[in-house]
């Protein structure tokens, strides 16, 4: 969706907010059963009841793991999966997964979020559990897959622990922002102007706050994830402009104004632009409270 870096970077938020999660349906693993099943993605799981060596290839699940009490039993992540710092960070790679590095840290559970390079196949053939848990298309398949891992990794009551706490939350900063219904927004991915639509998880979060997206109009065979041009923003002029790319692409308020045209626009005029974390912006778990309030604060803020 962009110019290598921004290609990349596109490639990365399409995986993770398109698709949708499995419910989870589970045998009782707290009344002693050596093993729990949970249906995901890719059917219906097996695992043991208390995984010991589990190896996790997505950034989100990642966070979960380790939000949910689970952080002991995982002894690899992805190369992407930066939070929470303790995590065991290796090389290994959610986008061009390698089996045989995979299995070399004898899991006895993997959990990622897209089945790329036949990476599910290869790992079940070798009798490796595996646990595919797509990017969640809404709050409520996110929601759904926090429970999931807490199933598979004997954490049930952590999980439903951090699932209430985000409903509240989010619930909380949405009532609060009385002044966000009628204000327009523009969200931006990366300095080559892709963005996402209503449709995307992203755009349902923003949706809670009743705000207008002003790349659904723009998006035609894009999928969600429109590129804008920056003609086109100059004429929506929106309310409020969500940068997604600070860390990426070091986009800020002051590298917006220095964009042909850009600085008339009433975001920059009135305190509108939002400085985004890359990562809490793109990722569907338990610090998505954290964007939502961002987002609260922002209509409360913007003149």
């Amino acid at each position: 969706m962009r110019p290598v870096r921004s290609l990349v970077a596109v490639m990365a938020i399409v995986v993770a907010f398109t698709g949708a999660c499995g419910d989870g349906d589970t045998k009782d693993g707290t009344s002693g059963a050596k093993t729990v099943t949970v249906q995901a993605a890719n059917g219906a799981v097996t695992v043991p009841a208390n995984p010991k060596r589990i190896v996790s290839l997505s950034p989100t699940h990642t966070e979960t793991l380790f939000a949910i009490g689970a952080g002991p039993q995982v002894v690899a992540v992805d190369d992407y999966s930066n939070f929470p710092a303790n995590a065991p960070r290796t090389k290994l790679s959610g986008f061009k997964p390698n089996a045989e590095a995979v299995i070399a840290y004898k899991p006895d559970l993997v959990v990622l979020s897209d089945d790329l390079n036949g990476i599910v196949k290869a790992l079940e053939k070798v009798g490796v559990p595996v646990l595919l848990e797509p990017a969640a298309a809404g709050l409520d398949e996110a929601y759904d897959e926090i429970n999931d891992l807490g199933r598979a990794t004997g954490h049930v009551a952590e999980a439903t622990k951090v699932v209430d706490g985000m409903r509240a939350e989010i619930q909380k900063t949405v009532a609060a922002s009385s002044k966000a219904k009628g204000l327009s927004y523009y969200h931006e991915l990366d300095n080559q102007l892709h963005s996402v639509t209503s449709k995307t998880f992203v755009g349902q979060v923003y949706g809670l706050f009743g705000l207008r997206n002003v790349a659904d109009a723009a998006d035609k065979a894009s999928g969600g994830y429109p590129q804008l041009s920056r003609e086109y923003l100059v004429k929506q002029d929106p309310d409020l402009i969500f940068l997604a790319d600070t860390k990426c692409c070091g986009q800020n308020a002051a590298a917006l104004a220095k964009r042909p045209g850009w600085g008339e626009l009433g975001a920059l005029k009135n305190k509108g632009v939002v400085e985004l974390d890359d990562d809490i912006a793109s990722r569907w778990g338990p610090r998505l409270p954290e964007f939502v309030k961002a987002i609260g604060v922002a209509v409360q803020n913007v003149r």
